[in-house]
């Protein structure tokens, strides 16, 4: 059975996910400091600091895909009628002949990929909340969708 002390700690590392907000990288640096203070000596603590961090992993690779699909995609059918030199040059430039319906394919998928990483971030913070809820009664938590990087 574990000790409110380890449960605290396990808690406190979930919900240190969400310094993400106020400080770059808070939600690796700040899970990994609690982790690592008590690993060693609580099976607890060592296995939700695991599942945070493989799940803000997860999350981190899952943003990077959804953002290389979206951002080239958004970007193509934006300036795919600009000329490159207007660019280069800064002159003003102007987008002739925009048709929505050719390039309504392109779009639907740019804004499916946009629309899936704001699901994911909503998901983030809810899932991070319910982890630390589920941690405080002393439960086991696996986060869903989660790719099991440290094992």
């Amino acid at each position: 059975m574990e000790n409110t002390t380890e449960k605290n700690i396990a808690t406190f590392t979930h919900l240190s996910t969400l310094t993400q907000y106020f400080i770059p990288f808070g939600n690796y640096i700040f899970p990994i400091l609690l982790w690592s203070s008590k690993k060693d000596k609580s099976d607890f603590v060592d296995f939700h600091g695991k599942q945070v961090l493989n799940f803000q992993l997860s999350v981190l690779l899952y943003s990077i895909l959804t953002a290389l699909i979206a951002i080239p995609i958004l970007l193509v059918t934006i300036f795919n009628n600009v000329s490159l030199d207007a660019v280069i040059n800064d002159d003003n430039f102007v987008v002739n002949n925009f048709n929505i319906s050719d390039q309504i394919g392109l779009i639907t998928v740019g804004l499916t990929a946009v629309f899936l990483f704001g699901c994911l971030k909503v998901a983030e913070f809810f899932l991070i909340i319910y982890a630390a809820i589920k941690t405080s009664n002393g439960e086991l938590y696996r986060y869903p969708i989660t790719i099991p990087f440290i094992k």
